[in-house]
């Protein structure tokens, strides 16, 4: 039975999801654990991301036999790695456009959002990309980091719609202070819990009762509840502002798109991930399409905030 906090469904049923590397750590680590790793994971030098996932992208220069597995050494993940890349490359110029907007509201916040999520994307790109042996120390720190990175980038989101409210000045300590030291919080917590869940520095979040379930409570509240709660608020606020604030339409149409590609995308990765992996041998997962249109959402709201800084 699966219960609050289980990483195991996520695990095997949706490939190359990302936290799964700290549990594959976990495990792997304890003698009396690591025949639990059975299947695709079974060896760690070719094993997928994911804990004994039913369908995985092998690492790169590794070959898997087993179902659902292509012939020939496996390109890692390799339609995320182009659009991580290209992603770099689109938030560099959204970066250098909100440099421009002099008298947009939120501009140095907007900024530091943006260059947030640019921090997220080489480590998404390696610890999803299929390029480092499962178990390893480095894929460890890599993905403890990035989990960190992405539970500060919420917080500055959702600080970004408090701020749009204009209760508090934009640009000034009142805003930056609050905005830079929870975002530090927010990292160095989950940074910390990562770490913890992959090497057991302590035992009070270590192993569940029962292994299998690879469950974490902390970790799970912090990498997928806490994302879902600030992207509602987000949407609430600016929903608020833009309808009854600024009693404008125009520019709800683009959170609107965005806060639907958020959904969509999100259901792809977990409803079609393994059935694209499966018809595709390997080769691809729908992993690439919440980043592919994460890209459209960040510049869905980038749009309405240039809007609303001309008003």
């Amino acid at each position: 039975m699966t219960r609050f906090g289980d990483f195991a469904p996520l695990c095997r049923n949706t490939p190359s999801y990302t936290w799964c590397n700290l549990f594959y750590r976990q495990l792997s680590s304890d003698s009396s654990l690591k025949s639990i790793l059975t299947g695709l994971s079974a060896d760690a030098n070719s094993a997928p991301v994911g804990i004994n996932p039913i369908c995985g992208i092998a690492k790169a220069g590794t070959t898997i036999d087993g179902p659902h597995q292509g012939t020939g050494n496996s390109l890692g993940n390799i339609a995320n790695i182009v659009v991580c890349a290209v992603s770099m490359l689109v938030v560099v110029g959204l970066i250098v456009g909100s440099q421009k907007r002099k008298a947009a509201v939120g501009r140095v916040e907007l900024r530091n959002l943006l260059v947030l999520y640019f921090l997220t994307l080489p480590f998404q790109l390696v610890t999803t990309g299929s390029l480092l042996e499962q178990g390893s120390t480095a894929l460890v720190a890599l993905t403890a980091i990035h989990a960190g990175l992405v539970a500060a980038f919420f917080w500055a989101l959702l600080m970004n719609a408090l701020i749009a409210t204009q209760k508090i000045e934009d640009g000034t300590p009142a805003a930056l202070v609050p905005y830079l030291l929870f975002c530090a919080a927010f990292f160095a917590g989950t940074t910390y819990i990562a770490f913890d869940v992959a090497l057991g520095i302590t035992t009070a979040l270590g192993p569940s009762n029962d292994p299998s379930e690879l469950r974490s409570i902390p970790l799970f509240v912090l990498t997928s509840i806490w994302p879902a709660v600030a992207a509602i608020l987000y949407f609430a606020i600016m929903t608020y502002i833009v309808l009854a604030v600024l009693n404008e339409i125009r520019p709800m149409w683009y959170y609107i798109l965005s806060a639907g590609l958020f959904v969509l995308s999100q259901l792809a990765w977990f409803l079609l991930g393994k059935v694209i992996c499966e018809v595709s041998f390997s080769c691809c997962i729908a992993l690439f399409l919440p980043y592919y249109t994460l890209n459209a959402r960040v510049s869905g709201f980038f749009r309405p905030r240039r809007l609303q800084g001309t008003k």
